[in-house]
């Protein structure tokens, strides 16, 4: 192991040895939960001496800890919030927070690269997007919750709105109460309460679709969605909303409008390229911007 400034070394409560400070923070974070006590830091450091592999995978190696242990120090040490598997209050359908370094997350994160820099380039002050997709069972609601909590560990003041007032899912893949949302919003039965935070991830927040209303098109034509996005901009940097189909319901486009701006997802083997070219250009006809087209493959 190679030998650092001592200014660059800490100790760990417990024993009588110092870490690397990289070291350190995992280690610590490991202490701190629990998973490793003074004898198993000795044991990891002496290792270490002997092989130069990192704590966090030494301490793997020698069976004290497990992948998933891991997994979540190092999300603690870069302030990413992580669940773990088995974790029955939030679907696993997100997997940026169950597996945050899983293929798929990656690709999650550069889509929020993708629109950060776009959004950049156009020099857009508010950033809202609605996530949209011309038939059923394209993965919106997958796409758009993952999102979400993506922007969320950036650090962005993250709101996830559900605008499918016909077959809602954010309050079930969140697991928050959906008594009072979006409907009661717009029919103006609520105000700004109806918005909850996401406590397991601390920069996002979900409105909920709330009950389903007998007429969602005419309730999202009204200009109450307007000036409720406007109220949002003081409190979130991004606004990101769920949609239901935009071939089957006017609905999407007009989320789409209030929005600004839309990314239009297809689903390999399902989503009819007619479709598609078609939803596009009735974006565009009403001044919606389509930043892009995500193809999903899952």
């Amino acid at each position: 192991m190679s030998v650092h400034p001592q200014e660059n070394v800490l100790p760990i409560e417990g024993s009588g040895r110092v870490l690397a400070q990289d070291d350190r923070r995992i280690g610590s974070i490991l202490v701190e939960e629990g998973k490793l006590g003074a004898g198993g830091i000795e044991q990891v450091l002496e290792l270490q001496r002997a092989n130069g592999l990192r704590f966090g995978e030494t301490a793997l190696r020698l069976g004290l800890i497990t992948e998933d242990d891991l997994r979540c120090a190092v999300a603690r040490q870069y302030d990413l919030p992580h669940l773990l598997p088995g974790n029955e209050s939030i679907s696993s359908e997100l997997v940026v927070a169950y597996e945050p370094f899983h293929p798929r997350a990656e690709e999650l994160r550069a889509l929020r690269t993708q629109l950060l820099m776009r959004w950049s380039k156009a020099g857009l002050r508010h950033r809202a997007l609605a996530i949209a997709s011309p038939g059923a069972g394209e993965g919106r609601s997958y796409v758009a919750a993952n999102l979400a909590v993506v922007f969320s560990q950036l650090g962005e003041r993250t709101l996830l709105v559900d605008a499918d007032l016909r077959t809602p899912r954010q309050h079930r893949i969140f697991n928050v109460p959906d008594r009072i949302g979006l409907s009661a919003v717009l029919s103006g039965r609520a105000d700004r309460g109806a918005v909850a935070p996401v406590r397991e991830f601390g920069m996002l927040s979900l409105l909920p679709a709330g009950a389903p209303p007998p007429n969602p098109q005419e309730l999202l034509s009204r200009p109450v969605l307007g000036a409720f996005l406007q109220q949002m901009w003081a409190e979130f940097d991004v606004i990101l909303f769920d949609t239901p189909p935009a071939k089957r319901y006017a609905d999407a486009q007009n989320v789409a409008f209030r929005a600004g701006s839309a990314v239009m997802l297809t689903r390999k083997d399902h989503t009819r390229l007619s479709d598609t070219t078609s939803v596009i250009r009735e974006f565009s006809d009403t001044g919606v911007r389509v930043v892009g087209t995500v193809f999903n493959a899952f």
